[in-house]
Parts: structure tokens; sequence; C-alpha cells
């Protein structure tokens, strides 16, 4: 309240004194369809980029939007305003850009609520590291449910198969009740049990939830990421902010299938994934890609 009174009394002032304040600036205009490095294109077409928006000079494909001879700068958009202190360094229109067909199960809501589980995420490092861990979770998301189409593992034959019945607490909920959910496809009754217990809930005996709670669902996706090694010798979340690359985070997700020569197609799927989010979000990929 005493900031808006200094404001009024030094406008006040100003009238009396016969000096003319500056007219409040327009918003900014909305932002464009955000750049996509492997998209062509030709002169005239606007994209954003950074939060600003880009009119190509003449035809352009891969080249980075603030290169003043291929792109000129229409000036900010959206406001221009970076994401508030302690928030996501993905804003919701960004989000929307990267994921425009997904599923409304899978909701920015709910994702930034479930990082209150796990404050490190997207926020240890510099900006740039943050929005690099960032991309690197929503590429390998994308890939696991589609651009977040999938809500359940598509192939139900499997679903009997993920009952570990030599766990003491054996499979409460059922033979088959613990297929993959969620944007990390949460799959076996020992991964519930265990992601579960760290979120404070019952996943062992109502997996379920996982399905039917958005909040719950990426709160599982970024359990794996933040505290699972996997196959890898890292968490994902260690990769990208301890500088070993995007990389890393497929080996630690499904190295075992992927990497080494095993399945390059599926590692490409999750590099191109990356390399267009980084390039939504305005930061460079860094090394080390594949795996």
């Amino acid at each position: 309240m005493r900031t808006r009174h200094l404001v009024a009394a030094i406008a006040v002032c100003a009238a009396t004194m016969g000096i003319t304040t500056p007219a409040t600036s327009a918003a900014a205009p909305a932002c464009a369809a955000a750049w996509s490095s492997g998209q062509v294109y030709v002169g005239g077409n606007v994209a954003s980029y950074n939060s600003h928006n880009w009119s190509a000079k003449w035809w352009t494909q891969n080249e980075t939007p603030g290169r003043a001879d291929v792109w000129a700068d229409q000036g900010t958009c959206g406001g221009g305003t970076p994401p508030p202190t302690g928030g996501f360094v993905v804003t919701e229109a960004q989000f929307n850009a990267m994921f425009p067909g997904r599923n409304p199960f899978y909701t920015y809501s709910g994702l930034t609520t479930a990082m209150s589980a796990y404050p490190g995420f997207a926020k240890t490092g510099s900006d740039t590291v943050r929005r690099q861990e960032a991309a690197a979770f929503l590429a390998n998301v994308a890939h696991e449910t589609g651009n977040l189409v999938y809500i359940v593992e598509q192939n139900t034959s499997n679903y009997p198969h993920y009952c570990d019945a030599s766990q003491p607490y054996g499979c409460p909920a059922g033979q088959a009740a613990y297929y993959g959910r969620g944007p990390i496809q949460l799959s076996w009754n020992f991964n519930y049990k265990a992601a579960g217990d760290s979120l404070g809930i019952d996943l062992l005996h109502n997996p379920w939830l996982v399905e039917q709670d958005s909040s719950v669902a990426w709160k599982t996706g970024l359990w794996y990421w933040m505290t699972q090694n996997g196959p890898g010798t890292m968490t994902p979340h260690n990769a990208m902010v301890n500088g070993a690359g995007f990389g890393e985070t497929i080996r630690s997700i499904n190295g075992s299938l992927e990497c080494n020569g095993r399945n390059p197609a599926q590692v490409q799927s999750r590099v191109n994934n990356y390399t267009r989010f980084v390039g939504v979000l305005g930061v460079p990929a860094g090394n080390n890609l594949s795996c």
C-alpha cells in the first residue's frame, strides 16, 4: 500500500510542476508459435524464441533466432517477463506449444503442483541448466507417452508380467495391476511400493491413482527422475545438473534396451524431442546427447 501511495504522490507532484509523465506502455503482443529447429521458415514467417517474436528475412532452417542476418527482432512478446522467482522455468504457453495434442489428463497445473514433492527439480544450478533439465525431463516424457497422449501402457498383454511375487509384500492389488502408468510409465509392484513410500501415497494397494490423478501421475515421473538410477549409474536429475548430458538420462530410464547401439532409433527420438524443447526454452542442448 505504501508503494501505491508513493506512486500517486509522484504523479500529483509532476502534474503541479507541469511535467508530463510517460504513458503506460502498451501490452506486449502475444507470442507466435515457438521456433522449431527442424521447421522451414520463409521470408515473413514469424516464430517466438526466448520471449521475443522473430520474423524470418528469407528461407531458413536450423538457424536460431537472434542472428541479425537471418532474423528480424520484432520485440518482446507475451509480456517478455520471465517466470516468477520460485516458479517453473517452462511457462504454460511453452508447455502447450510443446504438447499441442496432449491428453487433457496431463495438466500443466498437475505438473507444477507435483514439483513441490521434489523442490530441486529444474531449480538447481544456473538458469540454463534449469531449462536444460526441464527440457530433458519433458523430452523423455514425450517419448514414453507419445507426446503426452497415453496415460497407461498400450500393450495389455504385458500387464500380468509386472508382479514380482517374491517381494515380501506381494501384489495386493492383483497380478495384472502394476502395468505402466503416467509420464514415465511407472511399472512393477516394487516400483509402485517405492514411489508410494517416497510420496506418502499407498500406490502398492491403489496403483490406479496414477492414472486417475494428474498430480500423482506427475509425482511418480519426478520420483523416478530425481531418485532412481535405473540401468544407469546416476539419476537423470544428476546427469543434467552435473554436466553428464542428456544421453545419460536415456541410459538411466531405458539404457538396457536402447543404449550402446541396441535401439538407435528410439534414442534418436528422445534426442529429437530434447533439441526441439531446448529450442523452445532458448538454451543450448549441451554435449553428450546420445548414449
